[in-house]
């Protein structure tokens, strides 16, 4: 082989791997998405807040548990949300410089890998899952305007299933991260 073609092969090779390392870039726009996501979130939370003010002087106690365990549900789906954010676009994208010399900056970012990001989203799932479901069970006896009841029996039994699932899920992810770990050594 002659220097030309070894050094067109090479040039090709750079370009090609060049291409590529750029096309981390093309995954930087979700999570921007996901930044405005995270904003009406928070609207949501504001504005259920809002229309349930005026009332609640008058909720029963049950009914300002099931208010504040909706807020709580969307706190930890927000949570989730930055998280995936922060650790993703770290991760996948480029290392946010803004926030390494910030004192506000969290102490986990920037050291969550692929592997903790997951089981931290599967614990964040499970968690959802458990505010959904004690939110369907102190649902029991509520009705709708019409009289039927809020969540029905079959409802809940399939909330349960999935939270199950969830569990499992979760649980076999860990045991599958902690097993790749000891071999590694």
């Amino acid at each position: 082989m002659s220097k030309k073609q070894i050094s067109i092969r090479e040039q090709t090779e750079n370009l090609m791997e060049s291409s590529m390392f750029a096309s981390r870039w093309l995954i930087a726009p979700i999570y921007v998405i996901l930044c405005f996501a995270l904003a009406i979130i928070t609207l949501k939370v504001i504005q259920h807040f809002i229309v349930n003010l005026p009332e609640m002087a008058d909720m029963k106690l049950k009914e300002v548990l099931l208010f504040v365990l909706q807020i709580v549900d969307m706190a930890l789906i927000g949570n989730l949300v930055l998280m995936i954010i922060f650790a993703g676009y770290e991760n996948f994208v480029s290392k946010i410089d803004i926030a390494r010399q910030s004192p506000d900056k969290p102490s986990w970012m920037g050291k969550v890998d692929f592997s903790g990001l997951k089981l931290k989203l599967v614990a964040s799932i499970v968690a959802i899952s458990g505010i959904n479901l004690l939110e369907a069970f102190m649902s029991i006896g509520y009705t709708d305007e019409y009289g039927n009841s809020i969540v029905s029996d079959r409802e809940i039994q399939w909330m349960i299933v999935v939270h199950i699932v969830f569990i499992i899920s979760g649980v076999l992810l860990a045991l599958m991260d902690y097993i790749a770990s000891i071999t590694k050594t």
